[in-house]
């Protein structure tokens, strides 16, 4: 069942959602030091312009257009004005390489590129050398001797917006919405293919399960990659409801910009919630006396939480205490409105599920991917399981195939792979059943349980397979562990190359009476070593005995996404680690 049957394309949502709330602030950035808002109704008319400038330089129906830029308001003015012409928006990562970009806009064959700032066009300009087809590149930034997108919506100065019409009315719901490059861990990305029909029909299923219950008076705050289809789609649910959208600054003024905006909701990635919760930890080894030892009675209080159970009269009255003396300071930080905070894109350690609830701040867990519109499953705050990522949208169809592997159908899931028969044909089967990849489980019949990834899980030399996954995320459990991958392919036992959270490590040194001279050099002292194989071997009790971890070497230096080792959504790219430290892995095994 459609929740607003006037939505059956993306742009719908400015005249039947945006709009009607008309709010002062329907988008906001920070400009100049100063928060500048824009209106619902010039939302609509900077869209509307885009559209208009766009048809004056020649764009049509199913052109293809790229965007590189961090998240701001000109983002989505620009893709919500290509999609109102029937053209495609070609979103992209800043971060990803110049040779990444060259392939793209040539697999794309993309006519028009939107960037960022100075950085970002300077490697555009690098990687369309050789290209043909470039009609133009405009900057968000003013450049001297650029094109701003300034010079796109001036185009329109003086034109009727009634003009627009037919080219609305000729976009169909099954009409290409947007190509979405995955990067993958492995190979060339490839073009997810989404419609207008695809994304339309996962807000519907979210807006029916109730799994972001928003209101128009609430706030979010934005600064997922908005070029990635979780944040994206996040973004027009927040437009579904009215919600006003604040853009971070950036990745590195999240924790300043939750405390101006105060927001009632925002979509997170695990590997941040590991962040924030780590550096609460650092803070509470810094205090001293009787306020350490209450913060660690409460964080020790909050790792037996569950808000779907009982926990009994003497736990509720410390937990009140609790979150009075400790973790209101904690939703401070955060702004003091938090409502929900939406987690994805990785599997969350239940323990900084149930401290984050204990905290009074409720994360609620989802499941999906690119090639879904993203979203499979989402935890219905009144209705969960911690561990795992919610329950099925209503519309969408899952079944677990005899390997385990999770296979889904129904109208989100994507229109094919660009150019690419072979790989389309390879993910969604002749019933139409799309097979995600991951490895997973029903609990109680309804609750969706992500085990690892099909290709990720590796077989010991004694025939036992491991899913590596969950044994990162049980070290990870750990203070003293920041990254963790497990290895062990055709070995006798698991091991593990692991990053220390190093200012726990410098606290736990201090306390221990080790004089802590640098990160490099303290992971190569045996006290540290002795330590860190004391704290492995505690965390691996309750995991069956072929899945432990037997060695393990530290690493000074955290993976990234710069050196090659992350994804651009935080995943680790498990081939590239394994050369780079294929002599430290093969010396575990000697």
């Amino acid at each position: 069942m459609k929740s607003n049957p006037n939505i059956t394309r993306v742009f719908d949502l400015l005249e039947h959602c945006v709009l009607p709330v008309n709010k002062n602030d329907a988008f906001a950035n920070k400009v100049n030091g100063e928060w500048k808002k824009y209106s619902a109704t010039e939302v609509i008319e900077i869209v509307d312009k885009v559209s208009i400038g766009l048809l004056k330089l020649g764009v049509q129906k199913d052109d293809k257009i790229a965007i590189i830029s961090p998240n701001r308001p000109e983002w989505n003015f620009i893709e919500l004005g290509v999609q109102q012409l029937g053209a495609v928006s070609v979103p992209m990562y800043p971060t990803i390489t110049i040779e990444d970009y060259r392939y793209i806009f040539s697999d794309a064959e993309v006519k028009f590129i939107f960037v960022a700032d100075s950085n970002l066009l300077n490697k555009v300009k690098q990687a369309t050398e050789s290209l043909e087809g470039i009609q133009g590149i405009y900057t968000f930034d003013k450049i001297k001797g650029a094109n701003n997108w300034s010079e796109v919506t001036d185009l329109a100065n003086g034109e009727d917006n009634a003009q627009l019409q037919p080219y609305k009315d000729a976009v169909k719901p099954e009409d290409l919405l947007t190509l979405i490059y995955t990067s993958g861990t492995t190979g060339q990305p490839k073009g997810v293919m989404l419609t207008h029909d695809n994304i339309v029909s996962n807000i519907d299923g979210l807006v029916e399960a109730k799994a972001l219950d928003l209101l128009p008076e609430d706030k979010a705050l934005s600064f997922l990659p908005l070029c990635h289809i979780y944040e994206r789609t996040d973004i027009y649910v927040y437009m579904y409801n009215g919600v006003s959208i604040y853009y971070a600054e950036s990745m590195e003024t999240i924790a300043d910009n939750l405390k101006e905006v105060k927001p009632h909701v925002f979509a997170t990635v695990p590997r941040l919630l590991e962040k924030v919760y780590d550096k609460i930890v650092a803070k509470g080894y810094e205090l001293s006396g009787i306020k350490k030892q209450l913060f660690f009675w409460a964080l020790n209080l909050g790792l037996k939480y569950d808000p779907m159970k009982p926990m009994g009269w003497w736990y509720d009255t410390q937990l009140k205490i609790a979150r009075k003396l400790i973790f209101s300071k904690w939703q401070e930080a955060l702004g003091g409105n938090i409502k929900l905070v939406a987690s994805g894109s990785a599997a969350l350690q239940p323990r900084l599920s149930r401290i984050f609830w204990a905290a009074g701040i409720p994360i609620a867990e989802g499941y999906g991917l690119t090639e879904t519109s993203p979203v499979i499953s989402a935890s219905i705050l009144t209705d969960f399981r911690i561990g795992c990522v919610g329950t099925i949208l209503p519309n969408v169809e899952l079944k677990i195939a005899e390997d385990g592997e999770i296979c889904v159908k129904g109208p989100s899931i994507m229109k094919g792979y660009y150019k690419k028969p072979q790989a389309t044909a390879e993910a969604i089967d002749a019933d139409g059943w799309f097979h995600t990849g991951d490895i997973g489980e029903l609990s109680e019949g309804k609750y969706l349980k992500i085990t690892d990834r099909k290709k990720e899980i590796f077989k010991t030399s004694g025939g036992k397979y491991v899913a590596p996954q969950l044994v990162e995320n049980k070290l990870k459990e750990s203070v003293l562990i920041e990254q963790a991958i497990v290895v062990g392919e055709g070995q006798k036992f698991p091991s593990a190359l692991l990053v220390p959270e190093f200012n726990a490590l410098k606290d736990w040194c201090s306390r221990s009476g080790i004089e802590y001279s640098d990160d490099a050099q303290m992971i190569k002292n045996p006290k540290v070593k002795e330590k860190f194989d004391e704290e492995v071997k505690g965390l691996m009790k309750n995991i069956a005995q072929y899945e432990q971890v037997k060695k393990v070497e530290l690493l000074p230096c955290l993976f990234t996404i710069d050196n090659g080792e992350l994804t651009p959504t935080l995943k680790l790219k498990r081939k590239v680690i394994h050369s780079k430290y294929k002599n430290l892995i093969e010396g575990m095994y000697e």
